[in-house]
């Protein structure tokens, strides 16, 4: 299953998330190949869960160090999507991550502006590494490159932000 269905979303039962579109100065978007990914080529955007009583502006610039070890002071805030975008996992992995406590994510998304240069881009500076590497693409590839299941949620980031990469 990919998008949870409008009447069975009940927040609780997603993950809160920060979600990361991160664009340089060519109008490309950066995506992190995942090391956790046992079937597939996956490639994602930034994302990961806000901590409790975490400000979701904190939990995206967090997130995005962890991930990235790119700055605030490197990125500008463009946009956020209008509201939470959610996704359902496979219900095969039901009850297998984050505890147990979640079927899938609700997302809030930022459009940031990449001011700096790869040399400013560590995906070691968190332990452990999300991403084994990474790459700039054209925008219109995301929906390809990303796990089936999350599919829904990056053509909805897609149309939301196109205007403004």
């Amino acid at each position: 299953m990919t998008s949870a269905p409008e009447t069975s979303r009940d927040p609780a039962r997603f993950r809160p998330c920060a979600g990361l579109m991160i664009v340089n100065g060519l109008g490309r978007v950066f995506v992190g190949k995942r090391i956790d990914t046992k079937e597939g080529d996956w490639w994602q955007m930034p994302q990961g869960g806000i901590d409790k009583g975490e400000d979701l502006h904190e939990a995206a610039f967090r997130e995005l160090h962890e991930e990235t070890g790119i700055t605030r002071e490197k990125v500008e805030i463009v946009a956020t999507t209008r509201e939470e975008l959610f996704y359902e996992l496979p219900s095969h992995l039901h009850g297998k991550l984050w505890g147990g406590k979640y079927i899938g994510q609700r997302q809030s998304w930022f459009l940031l502006r990449f001011s700096g240069e790869d040399a400013d881009i560590d995906l070691a500076a968190h332990d452990p590494a999300e991403f084994s590497e990474f790459r700039w693409i054209e925008p219109e590839l995301l929906p390809q490159l990303i796990i089936p299941f999350k599919q829904p949620v990056y053509e909805q980031v897609l149309a939301e932000f196109r205007d403004l990469i």
